[in-house]
């Protein structure tokens, strides 16, 4: 009797891996994970709602008060009127924002699966400082425009209203919208050194907001000399439109920027080192 002998099945074998793990694919995976958390689009909806809303009160509020008694409208800043909340409220939401970017897969230990996923921790870090910066940036810059544009329509009636054409006016909302994405991407770095969403929100408010109330208990020259070295400084100015509403005591606008910029290099780079060196 004849024996069949089935012939054996080869599986056809995957070709090797090539190459190293690259930059672009940390990106998209990145980008990926931000975009796919319901928590993103909450800090941002809040940041539009409340630096727009608050524009829109603040401009009706101040037209009505021009109508009423004109002579309010010398020295006003429209700009900063339309700016404030923004940079005021918007720095400490995008910082939220920021902290949760790096912070939440420690919270989850998902980041043990992205470093084995992605070994080359120094690009796993680059994409998310990457990929944050590039949605703070555009959510800031798009908030910024849209509250002034709104504030200054409510004030049209007055006389008192800026425009784009008008010294320093572009500066002001360009420049707000960069040190609230600045501001968001020290969270991120404070975020990278703690590993702790609180404690990272937490220093940025002690930062940005907690010490620099604590400095005007200190005497005025100490406290004149201190505050041009402080990272918030450059919110102060980078809205100020109108002469004779600078501070004295601070440098010019982008200097003053520059500060903050400094702070945010130092602490990315100290993050970047010890997200390298540190057990995940």
């Amino acid at each position: 009797m004849a024996t069949t002998t089935a012939p054996a099945l080869r599986l056809s074998a995957l070709p090797p891996a090539t190459g190293r793990a690259g930059l672009a694919g940390a990106l998209r995976s990145e980008f990926t994970k931000l975009r796919s958390v319901r928590s993103t689009y909450w800090t941002i909806a809040a940041m539009f709602i409340v630096s727009v809303g608050v524009a829109a009160i603040a401009g009706f509020a101040i037209a009505n008060n021009i109508h009423n008694n004109p002579q309010n409208k010398a020295g006003m800043d429209a700009t900063q009127a339309s700016l404030i909340a923004f940079f005021e409220f918007g720095q400490l939401i995008i910082a939220v924002l920021g902290a949760l970017t790096i912070t939440s897969e420690y919270s989850t230990g998902m980041i043990r699966t992205s470093l084995t996923a992605q070994p080359r921790r120094g690009v796993v870090y680059a994409a998310k400082g990457i990929v944050f910066t590039a949605v703070a940036l555009v959510v800031s810059l798009v908030t910024s425009f849209i509250a002034f544009f709104l504030g200054q329509a409510l004030l049209s009636s007055t006389g008192a209203s800026a425009t784009l054409s008008d010294p320093n006016v572009l500066r002001a909302i360009i420049g707000s919208a960069l040190f609230v994405a600045l501001v968001g991407l020290i969270a991120f770095a404070i975020g990278a050194i703690v590993r702790h969403t609180a404690a990272a929100i937490t220093i940025v408010i002690a930062v940005m907001f907690v010490i620099p109330i604590v400095t005007n208990l200190l005497p005025q020259s100490w406290r004149d000399d201190m505050v041009r070295f402080m990272p918030d400084a450059a919110g102060r100015v980078i809205s100020v439109t109108v002469a004779g509403n600078q501070f004295p005591h601070l440098w010019s606008a982008w200097p003053q920027f520059a500060v903050t910029a400094i702070y945010a290099a130092v602490l990315l780079g100290v993050g970047g080192y010890l997200f390298r060196k540190r057990d995940a």
